[in-house]
């Protein structure tokens, strides 16, 4: 603070050592992360969603030639897997031989794993016959 000409704290005096002598996070290890925000908590459920038309399949591709059962796109494609990312080398976190062309076309990588996602589990409600019963459903909280 003596550099300054006023002797008032201000946003760069700071009680914090500076940035390269601070003590790094405590790291996570492998454990996946954990929901934070709205509907923590909540139950949860891993699905598969088609890249193409966004519909969740019945199952994760297992085979070359899955389709999806909606729009007939290929499921078993770039586009469809956990490691694609247009901004890594050959557009894959995964050490690849040689970059597919066609990422929305499907191929035979080995590499290949389904991108699921963490999704809200939803409740299996029936409509209710009792028209006191619905109407009291709009309101619940």
């Amino acid at each position: 603070m003596s550099d300054r000409k006023y002797r008032q704290r201000g946003y760069q005096d700071d009680d914090r050592p500076p940035v390269g002598q601070r003590q790094p996070a405590p790291s996570r290890g492998d454990e996946p992360p954990k929901p934070r925000g709205r509907g923590l908590g909540m139950p949860t459920a891993t699905i598969f969603r088609c890249a193409a038309c966004g519909r969740p399949a019945a199952a994760p591709p297992d085979a070359f030639d899955d389709v999806c059962a909606s729009c007939g796109a290929a499921l078993h494609t770039c586009t469809n897997c956990r490691y694609f990312d247009s901004t890594a080398p050959r557009e894959c976190r995964q050490p690849v031989a040689e970059r597919v062309a066609k990422k929305a076309a499907a191929n035979r990588c080995e590499l290949f794993a389904p991108r699921l996602a963490q999704e809200f589990a939803r409740e299996e409600t029936r409509p209710s016959d009792d028209p006191r019963a619905a109407f009291d459903a709009l309101f619940k909280l």
